[in-house]
């Protein structure tokens, strides 16, 4: 009998057990020879005759590895695939196919995530390694997560960084949704990593190795966002030259993030809507429709409930995306980061910029946590980033902080402290376009980051600013304020 801690030390099953292997097939002679041939290799197995057989036994016995047969009466291998797709069981498949049935196995691997298939009649000697090489591969996705947990408990959770209580929570969060295919809402200000949590729930999923595409809602005119979501065809609209897949085609078998969710045509969102509960689009121009297998997750730095309110954003998709959500918590509410955030984008930038910085001197990082963030870890990341090409080797200093980090944010008062003068009846218009030149002013004409901190879309400020221009224009002289570049910096 040949002993697996002889041929790989690291395929030990779990307490020292001998590795479980569950045979399913509906042929008795087949079911009684692949039993007899594994366990004379050291496994333990378990037979069934179909899938339902199989299912029944499936707690009890808790196999490493299932090895079925793709027609069965009663329950096919197909369906009892399906079945524990739908349990979310990790449990790699080896599927057996009789021959001429290759293109229905293939179909099994691609669609039913089946870890691999064989023809029958099945060779042992073919199939000892594929078991292997299953078993093998599921040690390395339990090791990842066991990993995964631990650098989490010290800080760390992929790319995302913190020990606070409030991200360890998200950390949590993360680690219980990702193993799901439930639809995930990330909510939080500009800036707090939304991307990066979508990206790390992709990551710890069984959609891992599938593509992850994030699509911007803010950032698509209005009159392409349906093509970026659903594609279109050749000469379906002026400028269609040629047939193109959309973001969801694009992201078949992985993740979708759909970034700024409330800035989509609440036209839009209809449609949406519809390919959320049908999983089927259809390309502009074309008649019929393509089925897709995408996780979405949304994202939005504007509360969805104000959105709804406002009718922004359909109730119905709002329900439809928040199965699962996610509150990402602000910098300046968890100031006990900002240490570890930037030792690790310190510990980045040096590769980036081949610098030498060793990290932070006291007085730098007593400056960075007295300061609120209003950019979050965006505008942290900016500043490190200056600092780390300023000082080039050993501590970053005050000195190194200072050219860039903008004053503690100005208030809206009433009129004696030289921000804004308030009066009764003063126009709530000319308020808000007061308010708006403060904070351009304050972020020295960038408008990226005053639409951050008003908290709006870039797409939104723009849209008041050429208001205000055209306001003034009719207006005549004086001249028109100064609103910052028009490339939206």
């Amino acid at each position: 009998m040949r002993q697996w801690s002889e041929v790989d030390d690291r395929l030990a099953g779990p307490s020292g057990r001998a590795y479980r292997v569950l045979i399913v097939e509906d042929d008795d002679d087949q079911r009684q020879l692949l039993g007899a041939a594994l366990s004379v290799e050291g496994f333990q197995t378990e037979l069934a005759g179909d899938g339902l057989e199989a299912l029944s036994k499936l707690a009890a016995f808790d196999p490493d590895v299932i090895l079925t047969d793709l027609s069965m009466p009663r329950m096919d291998g197909f369906e009892m695939l399906a079945e524990l797709q739908r349990k979310e069981s990790s449990i790699p498949v080896i599927a057996l196919t009789g021959f001429g049935s290759v293109e229905r196995a293939v179909a099994v691997v691609q669609e039913l995530k089946a870890f691999w298939f064989l023809e029958k009649p099945v060779k042992i000697g073919v199939l000892l390694p594929l078991v292997e090489r299953a078993l093998s591969q599921n040690h390395l996705m339990r090791e990842s997560e066991r990993l995964n947990r631990e650098l989490s408990m010290q800080g760390f959770l992929g790319k995302l960084v913190g020990t606070s209580p409030a991200i360890q929570q998200v950390f949590s969060l993360i680690r219980q949704v990702a193993p799901s295919s439930a639809s995930v809402l990330i909510t939080g200000e500009s800036g707090t990593g939304k991307e990066m949590v979508a990206r790390e729930i992709h990551r710890l999923s069984r959609r891992a190795p599938g593509p992850f595409i994030a699509i911007n809602c803010a950032a698509l005119p209005e009159t392409l966002i349906e093509s970026e979501l659903f594609g279109h065809e050749k000469g379906s609209f002026t400028g269609a030259v040629e047939r193109r897949a959309g973001v969801f085609e694009q992201s078949h078998g992985g993740t979708l993030l759909l970034d700024e969710i409330g800035e989509m045509p609440v036209q839009t969102q209809t449609k949406l809507l519809r390919v959320l509960e049908d999983l089927k689009v259809r390309r502009l121009g074309a008649s019929n429709e393509i089925g897709v297998d995408s996780r979405v997750i949304a994202a939005t730095n504007y509360p969805p409930e104000k959105a709804i309110q406002k009718q922004q954003l359909r109730e119905d998709l709002y329900y439809r995306l928040n199965v699962f959500r996610i509150e990402l918590p602000p910098l300046r509410q968890r100031k006990e980061d900002i240490a570890p955030i930037a030792e690790a984008m310190i510990h980045h930038m040096n590769q980036r910029h081949a610098t030498r910085v060793t990290g932070l001197h006291a007085d730098a990082l007593s400056g960075l946590e007295r300061y609120d963030w209003p950019g979050n870890v965006r505008e942290l990341r900016n500043v490190i980033e200056r600092a780390v090409i300023l000082a080039g080797e050993g501590l970053i200093k005050d000195k190194h902080l200072n050219p860039d980090r903008p004053l503690p944010l100005p208030k809206l008062a009433a009129s004696g402290d030289g921000a804004i003068t308030l009066k009764p009846g003063l126009p709530l218009s000319e308020a808000e376009e007061a308010y708006i030149q403060l904070t351009l002013k304050y972020t020295q004409s960038n408008r990226r980051l005053a639409a951050d901190l008003l908290g709006i879309s870039l797409r939104t400020l723009q849209n008041r600013i050429a208001e205000f221009r055209e306001k003034a224009a009719k207006a005549g002289p004086p001249a028109v304020a100064s609103y910052g570049s028009a490339a939206g910096r």
